[in-house]
């Protein structure tokens, strides 16, 4: 979700105004991906280097975290949306730490939408902690111990990743998860991505051939069924 503070600067608005749309539009997007039958979304909301901005607006950060969970909570458990936080979390504050805890089983028990809010992490991050916990059991680390290790095992990998705010790169996010995922760089500044952003995020999505390192001939021979993951 890149562009929440270029949106303010380009408004003469501190850069935490930005931040506070950037959570409008993320309000609008969990609805919009249930409406259209996602069944995954997954958020990139601050990650492990973010630490090194500006301490104001770190702060401000946590501060709008905590007060979001408060506001949005109560409407995710009424929408069915089952809500995880995916990072480190040693590095945050108790406040903090006690929102994602109460804001997860708060929604636990819903079945709707997985919405995963990455916060404190990195790709990077993920792997390590999944190879260090793999190394402290005593088992074999391969790519299938691994995959089962890491912090998003609970959700199948992503289809298709998004980035906003015209940036190309993955910039640390979901690095092992991603490996097949199709790639959209929006122009958009995340708080100006809307449904029709993400309606043509999907289009394009749709219009791309999947081979999972399969050739084209073996794709159109393929039963219906199996010719996408």
């Amino acid at each position: 979700m890149d562009g929440n503070g270029r949106w303010a600067t380009r408004r003469h608005l501190p850069r935490v105004a930005g931040h506070k749309r950037g959570v409008d539009a993320l309000r609008a997007c969990v609805r919009d991906c249930a409406m259209r039958g996602v069944g995954v979304l997954t958020v990139f909301a601050f990650s492990s280097e973010n630490w090194n901005r500006p301490g104001d607006e770190v702060s401000g950060l946590m501060e709008l975290l905590a007060g979001a969970l408060a506001r949005e909570v109560p409407q995710l458990k009424a929408d069915g949306v089952r809500l995880h936080f995916i990072g480190d979390r040693n590095g945050l504050s108790e406040k903090v730490r006690s929102g994602l805890e109460q804001g997860e089983a708060a929604t636990a028990h819903n079945r709707g939408l997985i919405l995963n809010v990455c916060f404190n992490y990195g790709g990077r991050w993920d792997i390590a902690q999944a190879a260090a916990r793999l190394a402290s059991q005593g088992h074999a680390i391969t790519p299938q111990t691994l995959d089962r290790a890491m912090a998003l095992a609970h959700v199948p990998d992503p289809d298709l990743v998004i980035r906003t705010g015209g940036e190309q790169r993955l910039s640390n996010f979901l690095l092992w998860q991603s490996a097949y995922s199709e790639l959209v760089f929006s122009q958009a500044l995340w708080p100006d991505f809307d449904a029709a952003a993400l309606d043509s995020a999907i289009a394009e999505f749709a219009g791309r051939e999947r081979r999972f390192g399969k050739t084209p001939d073996q794709l159109a021979a393929a039963p219906a069924g199996q010719k996408a993951a």
